[in-house]
């Protein structure tokens, strides 16, 4: 069973000593979570023209209609609501998302009762994934402002993929609490046809990824503060990441414009985010450029990495006992919260 997972520093103890900071004797830290989640299928109940989405209406073989639509929301609602509020109340300050169909779920998603008094803003842009979903951005403006957005289009190489299209990458340059983050939001193509005939997707997605990082945000700033999150459907073992990313699970042997890849160490534990015949895979990660690991800065530096996770969480009985607990089995409606867990990694910064 896959447990939410603390990589602990010494600094710091685990007294909250007010709202979105923590104490270590007379030091205070202001704390940051930002996170990433596949919400498996948050789609609308409207059959959408040209879009493979049938199968999430009414008339549908799911028969999906507005009381699953809104238990789906709560249960999603439930777990964001949670996720990261052992170190700051207000929870996720950023959390990248994917597999959601429209604006309007997002906005539905973000107006529950138990989202509400965040104030969450959306970054979002259509793509033209076969299946209608996107990725997209929340955040809380209490942390977070936008400068600049735009969507990053993924060419599909030939042979690769059943599907013409996949979802854009959603890159995001903001402030964090006035600091400049540059945030990239992925869900590259999935392992549909095999591994190996699907893996040319991926390295074309994580190309793009990287280009951007290479030709626009370090050619600026060659010190700059980058996130790369999302459901990579590769573990941090392969060569999208390792060699494409340029990622690696060392901080000592991180370049200067290289990744750190936090989750490394924790697959390799055998830990995970969701479950495929009974084996564990980390696809949903969260990649920090080098600048995250001065921890004698004055701005945000990196803390730690979790999979977040809760006994609700997680299957209890059947064939997919352990796993995380699914929305759907087939065209059977579960009722659980996602086929993922959840991540997210703390950025902390000295609080005067």
């Amino acid at each position: 069973m896959v447990r939410a997972v603390s990589i602990l520093c010494c600094i710091l103890c685990a007294m909250m000593v007010a709202q979105g900071q923590t104490a270590a004797g007379t030091q205070t830290y202001r704390v940051v979570i930002a996170g990433f989640y596949n919400l498996e299928n948050l789609f609308d109940t409207i059959d959408t023209e040209g879009v493979l989405d049938e199968e999430f209406s009414p008339a549908g073989p799911k028969n999906y209609n507005g009381k699953l639509y809104n238990d789906k929301l709560g249960k999603l609602a439930t777990v964001i609501s949670q996720q990261g509020t052992d170190m700051s109340p207000d929870g996720p300050a950023i959390l990248g998302v994917s597999e959601i169909e429209n604006r309007a779920v997002l906005v539905d998603l973000a107006a529950h009762p138990l989202l509400r008094k965040r104030n969450y803003q959306i970054v979002h842009y259509d793509s033209k994934d076969a299946r209608g979903v996107d990725v997209a951005m929340f955040y809380n403006p209490k942390y977070f402002t936008v400068d600049t957005t735009v969507s990053l289009y993924v060419e599909l190489p030939g042979g690769t993929k059943d599907a013409r299209y996949t979802r854009d990458i959603l890159y995001v340059k903001g402030r964090l609490d006035g600091e400049i983050v540059h945030i990239y939001v992925n869900h590259w193509p999935s392992r549909s046809g095999g591994e190996e005939r699907s893996a040319p997707a991926r390295n074309a997605a994580a190309t793009v990824c990287r280009r951007h990082i290479d030709q626009v945000v370090l050619k600026q700033d060659p010190k700059a503060k980058i996130l790369v999150m999302g459901d990579l459907n590769d573990d941090p073992f392969n060569e999208s990441i390792v060699d494409i990313m340029r990622a690696t699970g060392k901080q000592t042997e991180v370049g200067k414009s290289d990744l750190f890849n936090p989750w490394f160490d924790l697959h390799r534990k055998g830990f995970g985010t969701l479950a495929y015949q009974d084996a564990w895979g980390l696809f949903d990660q969260i990649l920090i450029s080098k600048p995250w690991l001065d921890k004698n800065q004055s701005g945000y530096f990196f803390h730690r990495a979790n999979i977040f996770s809760r006994d609700y969480m997680i299957e209890h009985i059947g064939k997919y006992k352990g796993y995380p607990m699914r929305t759907w089995d087939g065209n059977i409606y579960r009722g659980g919260y996602s086929d993922h867990f959840p991540t997210h990694v703390v950025l902390l910064k000295r609080s005067n």
